[in-house]
Parts: structure tokens; sequence; C-alpha cells
């Protein structure tokens, strides 16, 4: 039997060096029964992020590692887009995506594997900070204001979806590709709540969404759970309940 086709792909847009221990944590060894591959996309980020990418690529030379660097910014969610795209025109099966900022540990990545690949009718399987408590997010330095405003925005989410998730702001993703064939993610947002989409679109179509616990690590990487994020988080959620009702109809969640 052939080997499953994995592509991990990291998303960076001004990760620089942190790069570099992004991919020294990725246990490579624990993936050998997948014919695995490397993807680092960068988004226009115009500083030295590429040249550690490079490095990466130089030091280690294997060919498993792929380097692209997008001519204009697409956005967050525009910079999943294409790597999704390119994981379904070269036919993996599965992907994950990790953030390039090192705030997210690549030993997990097996786990989140492992539950795709458990039962075809799971979509999705995310890593949560939050799914053990809080003490895991905490000892890894959350800010409080992070922390509260995760719980919010989750309970808010799960309250008006009758959904039970513990973490919606997640930055590691598992794919299982074989539910990606129509493309439909493509008209989601291409900005930074796109994560939130794909699930309420894969909640839709019924897709189960399976969380993982998994710890993380705060340094001075970007944030992206910002005061813009959190309204835009809320205002889609009340939006997603009245398309759920089926009080609105939105073609792309269809």
């Amino acid at each position: 039997m052939s080997k499953k086709k994995l592509l991990i792909f990291i998303v960076s847009y001004k990760a620089s060096f942190r790069l570099i221990d992004v991919y020294k944590k990725i246990p490579f060894k624990k993936l050998s029964k997948y014919k695995t591959c490397l993807l680092l996309s960068d988004d226009a980020s115009g500083d030295d992020t590429i040249n550690y990418a490079k490095k990466i690529k130089n030091k280690y030379k294997k060919k498993n590692i792929l380097i692209k660097e997008n001519k204009k910014n697409l956005g967050y969610g525009g910079n999943i887009k294409n790597c999704l795209n390119f994981s379904l025109k070269k036919k993996f099966d599965y992907a994950v995506m990790i953030h390039g900022d090192g705030q997210y540990d690549p030993k997990h990545i097996p786990s989140l594997i492992k539950e795709i690949s458990k039962d075809n009718t799971i979509g999705a399987c995310t890593g949560s900070r939050l799914l053990r408590g809080t003490k895991g997010a905490t000892k890894g330095g959350m800010p409080f204001y992070k922390l509260f405003g995760n719980i919010l925005l989750t309970s808010i989410f799960n309250f008006l979806i009758k959904t039970n998730f513990t973490d919606a702001h997640t930055g590691l993703w598992g794919y299982n590709l074989h539910h990606l064939k129509n493309k439909k993610f493509n008209f989601l947002t291409n900005g930074f709540n796109f994560d939130n989409e794909f699930r309420f679109m894969n909640i839709l179509k019924q897709k189960l969404i399976k969380e993982i616990p998994i710890k993380a690590k705060y340094g001075d990487e970007r944030s992206q759970l910002h005061i813009k994020y959190a309204i835009k988080f809320f205002f889609n959620t009340i939006l997603f309940f009245l398309v759920k009702k089926k009080i609105f109809k939105i073609d792309k969640f269809r």
C-alpha cells in the first residue's frame, strides 16, 4: 500500500528567524508513515523571512522543502487558500497549517493527523489551548486579556451556533483534503477571520471538527487576536447564527 501524502504548510508574515525554530520542532520521524512535504509560504513580508526560509532549505538539503513567496500580500486567509489549493493540485491526502511565529508547537502534528485519519466524517482537527483548562495557556505565557477574550468569544460562538469548542482562535489546523475537493473555501474571506468562516462552513456541511489539547508559547510574536479581529469575529458569529436559522442566505456558505 502506498503512503498517504501529507503537506505541512507554514503561513508566515514577518516571521523572520522564528521559521527555523518552527522547522526544527517538526517531528518528521513520527510522520514516517506518510509521504511528507513542507511548504514555507510567506505573504510578501518584505523583510528577511524568505532569507531564513532559504537557509532552512540549503542547510537541510531536502527535496521535500518548498518555498513560496507571494508577490503581493494576499492576507491571512488568502495565504491559507493558496496553500490548500496547492495541496489539492498536488493530490495530497492531508494538510496541516501552522503559524510561522513559533507560538504553536509542531510536536502536535502527528496527533492532528491521527484524528483526521480515524474517520472520514471528520473534516478537520484543531489544536486547543483550553481543552484541558486554562493552566496550559497561562503556563505558556498567554496574557490574561487574550485568555479572557478567547473564552468570551468562543463561548458566544458556542451559544449561538450550538457547538462545544474550547478554542475557536487556534493557529494549528489539520485538514482532511477529501472534503475540500469542491474548493468552496475559496469563497471565504482573505482576512484574519478565514478560520472562523471555515469552521462555520464545516458545521453547515455537517463535517466534524475535532480538537486535541496543545500547549502554546507566547513571546514577542505579532498577535492576531486584537480588537479589530475580535469585533469582526463577534459580528461574524451573529451573521452565522442568522444563516444557520435560515434568516439570511449567503452563497459562499451553501
